[in-house]
């Protein structure tokens, strides 16, 4: 499950066991990513805090589905699978089966934000994520400029960049702890958007 000490569902007390009951899901399964933070809840906490604003959040006005589909570009570029499958499988069921999520998965596999079936202010915003992963120091305002002009407002923008940092944070945190999925159940989220403090997962 990861590299490292995890305390699992059935032994955990106080403060984690709450912590846990907030996370779990179906038949008390918490996600690998989370039990990482076991020896740490506090970490715990705050990671979901972050993860569930800035990607399950009413007040978001990013489409949800495209949201996850950043999550699952600056995974694949970072080569974390883990969060590639959790998130491709949470992309396919906001887009209710449609074919055009295997069509933007295997366009993005061969690196290719050009053939994604995505409108070109998306296909902007994939742009703008790839280089804050990959080479965050080559950013300039002029990058910003390019995803407003693409119909992006700047409370939009800030989605697009939260999003992507988060991503590369949990990508990090999965890789740096060797978390692997053995026992997840793939694709689940704290669907509940309208209440941020809902952090069960289904």
């Amino acid at each position: 499950m990861s590299w490292i000490k995890t305390v699992p569902y059935a032994e955990a007390t106080g403060r984690l066991k709450t912590l846990y009951d907030r996370v779990k899901g179906p038949d008390d399964n918490v996600d690998n990513i989370m039990m990482a933070h076991s020896l740490r809840p506090h970490s715990m906490e705050g990671h979901m805090a972050i993860y569930k604003n800035v990607l399950h959040h009413a007040s978001n006005k990013v489409p949800k589905w495209f949201l996850e589909t950043l999550g699952v570009w600056v995974s694949m570029l970072n080569k974390c699978d883990y969060c590639v499958e959790h998130h491709f499988a949470g992309l396919k069921r906001l887009l209710d089966g449609d074919p055009k999520a295997d069509a933007i998965r295997a366009a993005l596999e061969a690196g290719s934000i050009e053939t994604t079936p995505l409108a070109a202010r998306e296909q902007a915003a994939l742009r703008y994520a790839q280089t804050l992963t990959q080479a965050p120091h080559d950013l300039t305002e002029a990058d910003v400029d390019a995803l407003r002009q693409s119909g992006y407002d700047d409370g939009e923008i800030l989605e697009i960049n939260q999003v992507s940092a988060y991503f590369s944070y949990a990508n990090r945190t999965v890789l740096g702890l060797g978390c692997s999925a053995k026992g997840d159940i793939i694709g689940l989220s704290p669907n509940n958007s309208d209440n941020p403090d809902d952090w069960s997962h289904s």
